[in-house]
């Protein structure tokens, strides 16, 4: 499930549920809900964080292993 990429990229930036929930103007208890596959995460939210991550909303979504699969320009 797309969901546990959340986690995975939160941990792997070293960042706490609470910090990912202040970049997308939330509470914590709101992101966790999204971390846990308990509710979807709009769109925007998704957008949000790819930019944030600097990784593709496909690989997010769990549709792609490659974080970045067109090249920069």
């Amino acid at each position: 499930m797309f969901f546990e990429r959340l986690r995975e990229m939160r941990c792997d930036n070293m960042r706490t549920q609470q910090d990912i929930a202040d970049i997308l103007h939330c509470q914590r208890e709101v992101y966790r809900r999204y971390e846990t596959g308990k509710v979807e995460i709009p769109v925007s939210y998704l957008i949000t964080l790819a930019r944030y991550y600097d990784v593709t909303t496909d690989y997010l979504l769990g549709l792609t292993k490659e974080r970045r699969p067109f090249p920069k320009e």
